[in-house]
């Protein structure tokens, strides 16, 4: 078999060197592959192409069918090209386009566009990088057809990749997701492409779609009084060398704060990303150099956002001076905590969760009268909800505990632009009470239950980790826990086959979901572990969930030590 894959990968590589339509640059890197005596590369780079997923494409960028570089590029964009063309015949299409810092995102952004216009089809191109969510808005703006984001998100340097967006602002999803994808393949050869571009169609975004959107975020901020009462505050802020740096700095000015501090050394958009090893907020070591410049300006509290700036990292400052990281479950509860408890009406409202996140955000919403609804992991899900709620609930906010908050329906994606503002108006909040986030956030334990969780990742890289990931859903799937650290597996949720089976009356529900590739495992004591591949990285992920009452803010430490080592027990027997 593995000869056999050999041989495969060799005809397509060389049929890329024989191609007319393939520089000889690309031939060269493609001839070095074939060349080096470790094969591992060269399979990797062609086992495969890559793939129009849901969401658009991800890769490592470089010579190859399953690789980000411009003929990847190409093609998906002559794929959604043919379907705009074919859904909207006889009109005038528009298209917007932005992208981040990362290497080759200008290069792919014009790749894109010159594809588009080569199609007769107008494009509007961000002149410099800016963030995911203003794409989001932009496209609602300008009354697109569609938009795309050059960005991996927060992959690390080597990675590139490409979300498509239909004319709500959301990312694709059913069935505009499949027929795209069915268009991309369709493509067989690079001369199906048209890389020639009409430059008539391209038009530069003005500065009024920026505009326009600080205005909507700040409609939504509450207690500007307060705001204007502690403008004074230091707020500590880093890019992380991406897009953020264009628009959160004069968000946070635009409703109000004067004492705006950003981390110099980050500054500058790069997409080697060098102060980095990841240039992502959920890592402790990409949030060294905020911390540390929150602690020399007495900041309570820091934000960090990763290269696209639609997910944010915050870390609060504790009563003994040193500062803790939040993680995405516990900044959008307390997020939440602000958002609900400061909402004027609360009738016919509700806010949205994806179904791997805290149910604390449940827990909060039954009790201060809001619905929640949770979807499938993605915001996609989330703004697909929306849409179907439309003119009969009003939306408040959203998230995930993948670091990814929304607030407000302008923006129908992760944004932390706007998420910056409302975590700087919490810090303005909390000193108006004397108090800091994380004085908050004991309060909000002991109010509501204390909720932990915990992610496990597993990396498995390349053909070889994709097959053992499929190995490891299929044998949770097939043969389940009957007990996961020592308490009972009671209900177990395949997202896959769309049922819910209680284990102990044996009785099966359906579940009203799109078809995943997740299991939820339910445990007698309140425990929750979910199991899932992830969607743009080569991972599985395990999340897991554990609760308790927290009588108490004497209480809290004690409880979290708790708490953390029933995580660590579960952990152990997942991996095991």
């Amino acid at each position: 078999m593995a000869e056999a894959l050999l041989e495969q990968v060799q005809t397509k590589a060389k049929s890329w060197i024989n191609s007319p339509a393939i520089d000889s640059e690309t031939k060269a890197l493609v001839r070095s592959l074939l060349e080096k005596p470790d094969t591992k590369e060269l399979i990797d780079s062609f086992y495969k192409d890559l793939e129009f997923g849901t969401g658009g494409l991800r890769g490592v960028m470089g010579a190859g069918s399953n690789c980000m570089n411009q003929y990847t590029v190409g093609i998906a964009t002559q794929g959604l090209a043919n379907y705009l063309l074919k859904t909207y015949p006889g009109e005038r299409i528009e298209v917007a386009i932005a992208h981040d810092s990362r290497n080759n995102s200008r290069f792919f952004t014009e790749v894109t566009a010159n594809v588009l216009s080569a199609n007769g089809i107008h494009v509007h191109v961000f002149a410099e990088l800016r963030p995911t969510p203003l794409l989001s808005f932009a496209i609602r703006y300008l009354k697109c057809h569609s938009g795309i984001v050059i960005t991996a998100s927060h992959n690390p340097k080597e990675y590139n990749g490409y979300k498509a967006y239909w004319a709500g602002g959301a990312q694709v999803v059913p069935p505009h997701d499949k027929n795209i994808i069915e268009e991309v393949n369709r493509i067989t050869s690079f001369e199906q492409v048209k890389f020639n571009a009409n430059k008539a169609l391209i038009h530069n975004i003005g500065s009024e779609v920026e505009a326009a959107y600080y205005e909507e975020v700040k409609k939504l901020i509450p207690n500007k009084e307060t705001i204007a009462r502690h403008k004074n505050i230091p707020l500590v802020y880093s890019s992380l060398h991406g897009a953020g740096i264009t628009m959160v700095p004069e968000c946070l000015k635009q409703i109000g704060f004067a004492n705006i501090q950003v981390v110099e050394e980050q500054k500058t958009p790069d997409g080697n990303f060098p102060t980095v090893q990841s240039p992502n907020p959920e890592e402790q070591s990409a949030m060294e150099l905020v911390i540390k410049k929150g602690k020399a300006a007495g900041a309570t509290m820091v934000m960090a956002t990763d290269p696209d700036t639609d997910r944010v990292g915050i870390g609060v400052r504790k009563a003994d001076g040193e500062f803790i990281l939040l993680n995405g479950n516990q900044a959008f509860s307390l997020m939440m905590y602000f958002i609900m408890k400061n909402l004027k009406n609360t009738g016919n409202t509700y806010i949205a969760k994806t179904i791997v996140t805290t149910e604390l955000v449940d827990a909060m919403a039954e009790r201060l009268g809001v619905e929640c609804y949770n979807t499938l992991t993605g915001f996609k899900y989330i703004a697909e909800l929306m849409g179907k709620l439309e003119g009969k609930k009003r939306f408040i906010a959203a998230g995930e505990e993948s670091y990814g908050y929304m607030v407000g329906d302008f923006v129908r994606d992760k944004d932390a632009v706007s998420a910056c503002a409302f975590f700087a108006a919490m810090a303005a909040n909390a000193t108006d009470e004397n108090k800091s986030m994380y004085d908050w956030l004991i309060d909000m334990y002991v109010e509501f239950g204390f909720y932990k969780e915990g992610l496990v990742n597993l990396v498995r890289k390349g053909q070889q980790g994709e097959q053992e990931i499929k190995a490891m859903m299929e044998k949770f799937r097939n043969n389940p826990p009957a007990q996961i650290n020592g308490s009972r597996v009671t209900r177990l949720l395949d997202y896959k086959t769309l049922k819910e089976t209680d284990l102990i009356s044996k009785k099966e529900t359906s579940l009203s979901f799109p078809k995943s590739d997740v299991l939820q495992f339910y445990l007698e004591d309140g425990s929750k572990v979910s199991v899932r591949p992830s969607g743009t990285e080569p991972k599985i992920k395990f999340y897991i969930s554990v609760n308790t009452k927290l009588n108490s803010a004497r209480d809290f430490e004690q409880v979290n030590r708790q708490l953390e080592e029933k995580i660590k027990g579960i952990e152990r027997e997942l991996l095991a």
